[in-house]
């Protein structure tokens, strides 16, 4: 998922691929990861918007087909409540934000934090 998260999802194909059904393989994943299969797809798709986004070059709708998305409704969504701001105010201020930085650095301090992650951060 981390290298073709552009593709569409098939829980069934990676279940029969690691020899177990689908239903086995979600509740492990979560079990490891912390969050859905598709939870967490939505998240790596998310971190790549981030990037293309702060490069500034493509517009919010090409981003969101770009990183597999086919709705633009729920990709503004999911982006909104990961990073807490749209995908268009994202742009606008990560280019500013992010100017002169190594791309790596720009990935490190950009990275979208889970609502509960940040929860218990704050907790702490």
């Amino acid at each position: 998922m981390d290298r073709d998260f552009a593709e569409p999802l098939d829980v069934d194909a990676l279940a029969r691929d690691a020899g177990m059904s689908a239903g086995h393989l979600s509740r492990q994943f979560k079990r490891a990861y912390g969050e859905s299969p598709y939870s967490y797809l939505m998240t790596r798709r998310i971190e790549r918007a981030m990037a293309l986004l702060r490069l500034g070059r493509m517009n919010v709708t090409d981003v969101c087909f770009e990183v597999g998305c086919s709705s633009l409704g729920t990709f503004s969504t999911r982006f909104t409540e990961l990073v807490g701001v749209p995908p268009s105010l994202y742009r606008q201020q990560a280019a500013k934000a992010t100017a002169g930085l190594p791309a790596c650095v720009a990935k490190q301090i950009t990275r979208p934090v889970r609502n509960r992650e940040a929860r218990v951060a704050a907790r702490s």
